[in-house]
């Protein structure tokens, strides 16, 4: 049987028709978005994301509730300020246990260059995380970064992109405040057809 009421509909009911455990439920819009999703069973757990905002302002939540023990397993909640040259966003993840600010600015669009911090609060740690990076084009292909947080850890990239969306990447990070331990390399390639 073929249904097509809607693009959104036929994909979900033929979701419903392989898993018929789960209940999904989702619309988007150019300014909101809503996803919900419910089990099909005894004790279900329902989950519920939204965003709303406009071309400056967003703000959205990401919750779980588990109907079985009458707890929230998750919620997040993220406000975000975006203009041409710049996204600045603060989320409180983790239940509510941990508090992130962050701001991204691009300095030179010709060049790719840009600066970024991060500042987290872990409220039942009572710890601060502060991570500021940079990036730079090298040319059209190429682009460098770096980031160092309050802790020592450094680390940097290079990535290449040597064919049409296929990366080829060279990264590093050492922990400056016990530089005698080695230091961890990696490389990646991404391919894409």
């Amino acid at each position: 049987m073929n249904l097509h009421l809607d693009s959104r509909l036929s994909s979900a009911l033929s979701y419903l028709i392989r898993d018929l455990a789960r209940w999904n439920s989702s619309t988007s819009m150019s300014m909101h978005g809503i996803s919900t999703s419910l089990g099909l069973t005894a004790n279900p757990i329902v989950n519920f994301s939204g965003v709303v905002g406009n071309n400056l302002v967003s703000v959205g939540t990401d919750v779980s509730f588990d109907t079985a023990t009458g707890n929230f397993t998750k919620y997040n909640a993220g406000l975000s300020f975006t203009q041409s040259d710049l996204i600045a966003s603060l989320n409180l993840n983790e239940k509510g246990d941990s508090l992130t600010a962050s701001y991204y600015h691009v300095v030179s669009p010709l060049t790719n260059t840009a600066v970024g911090a991060e500042l987290s609060h872990s409220f039942s740690s009572n710890e601060n995380t502060l991570t500021i990076g940079t990036q730079h084009a090298l040319d059209p292909l190429t682009v460098v970064k770096g980031r160092v947080n309050n802790y020592g850890k450094a680390s940097a990239l290079i990535q290449h992109e040597w064919r049409p969306k296929s990366l080829f990447t060279i990264s590093g990070e050492v922990d400056t405040r016990a530089i005698e331990k080695s230091a961890k390399v990696g490389l990646a390639l991404a391919l894409k057809p």
